[in-house]
């Protein structure tokens, strides 16, 4: 049902509503950052105690984003780490009661321009006296002007990759870790459907693509794919690139261009079914490559559960993913490091590059994975065990001791620079 606020139309909301909505997104996205932040306040100091086995943890457990994923696989994590987790979604938490003691610290799955927005519809009893932490990703090396509204609210980032990291460590001076998302402590567990489940020929060769279309079209490249493939393997019935995009719905004209693009093909498919994340990770383990041509990746969950999944990646050799990717573990492409354009401006940030992978080199790998069957399961299984070594819950194990959680001891307090 339509509630009535979204059922009214521009001529119906008042004159300073109107006025806001006439202002291009970006701008609209830099008045909320700046606005909250100044309501929210900054992190207070000294540094507050964390110790015990107690987190909050707040985040949009429901969301299909990256962030959201990071979330769920932070709640898990602490899990395995025998770690209480209190878990309010950033919508309102009116449901939870937040825990008596201060020395629970929070920590936020919320990137810093939305920070201070959440930090004020969770309420001061969640956030007063407590270590504030900003668990965040972001996929170029400079960050935008407004997420220093959000580093003011915070104590201290972790973000899931060193790419990531070196780019924060712009924004909060030291006090920036590496805490990697814990895929290898809940991996994939794929739905017990076969390649005939998904309408997969039993014979030749399966190439998958897969993205969110509500991300950048620019940055996760899937024209780039789409030109790797053909160029390796033409028309050839026996080989199959199948792209599977979610909530397309987000960007029509995007979906359109890709659309014509597989349209050309005889041998492209395009899967934009809602599918479980059990039914997505039987896709994935159904396939016999895994290929990613992004521009830039804040970590590169597609891949990473692909290699434990065992499936050979072929990869761009840039950005986060090379925090759980070597030339031995995975197929990596080189770059060409170009200014970042995208149409949408999220990315459009002064001085940013990221990489334009090869296509030449896309192509010799997909065709020596193709034609070599033995080599694909090989490099799966150097894929898997790479995932697992570099995956699994020692970078938050790491980092809630290094607060002083779990009977670690804080090294030192860290302060605002």
């Amino acid at each position: 049902m339509q509630s009535k606020r979204s059922a009214l139309t521009p001529w119906q909301l008042t004159p300073w509503h109107r006025m806001w909505r006439l202002l291009p997104a970006r701008q609209r996205r830099v008045a909320l950052a700046w606005g909250s932040a100044a309501l929210a306040g900054t992190a207070r100091w000294p540094l507050p105690r964390a110790a015990g086995h107690e987190i909050i943890l707040a985040g949009d457990f429901d969301g299909a984003s990256g962030l959201g994923e990071g979330a769920r696989l932070t709640r898990a994590a602490l899990g395995v780490l025998a770690v209480t987790c209190i878990a309010p979604h950033v919508g309102g938490a009116a449901e939870e009661v937040p825990p008596s003691s201060a020395d629970a610290p929070l920590i936020m799955h919320v990137n810093a321009p939305m920070l201070p927005l959440a930090l004020l519809r969770l309420g001061r009893r969640w956030t007063a006296r407590r270590r504030l932490i900003g668990y965040w990703n972001w996929e170029l090396q400079s960050i935008p002007a407004d997420w220093r509204a959000g580093a003011a609210c915070v104590h201290e980032a972790w973000t899931p990759s060193s790419f990531t990291a070196q780019a924060l460590e712009t924004l909060l001076p030291g006090r920036v870790r590496v805490v990697p998302y814990a895929v290898a402590a809940s991996p994939p567990r794929p739905a017990a459907l076969d390649r005939a489940a998904f309408g997969l020929p039993a014979n030749g060769v399966v190439v998958l693509v897969s993205f969110n279309l509500a991300s950048s079209f620019e940055r996760k490249n899937p024209l780039g794919a789409i030109a790797a493939f053909r160029a390796a393997f033409g028309d050839r019935a026996d080989r199959l690139l199948v792209l599977k995009v979610t909530h397309v719905e987000h960007a029509p004209a995007d979906f359109a261009r890709l659309r014509a693009e597989a349209a050309a093909a005889s041998n492209i498919r395009l899967e934009t079914r809602i599918m479980s994340a059990p039914e997505s990770h039987a896709l994935t383990a159904a396939s016999d490559i895994v290929l990613s041509l992004h521009r830039s990746e804040g970590f590169g969950l597609v891949p990473a559960e692909a290699m434990l999944l065992g499936r050979p990646v072929v990869a761009t050799g840039w950005s986060g993913n090379m925090d759980f990717m070597d030339e031995t573990s995975a197929a990596l492409v080189a770059v060409d490091l170009v200014p970042s354009r995208d149409p949408r401006r999220v990315y459009e940030v002064p001085g940013a590059v990221w990489a334009e992978p090869r296509i030449g080199e896309a192509v010799g790998h997909l065709r020596r994975l193709a034609d070599d069957a033995g080599e694909r399961s090989a490099l799966g299984l150097r894929g898997l065990a790479m995932a697992k070594s570099r995956l699994g819950t020692a970078g938050l194990d790491g980092a809630l001791r290094g607060i002083g959680m779990l009977g670690g001891a804080p090294a030192g307090e860290r302060l605002p620079a």
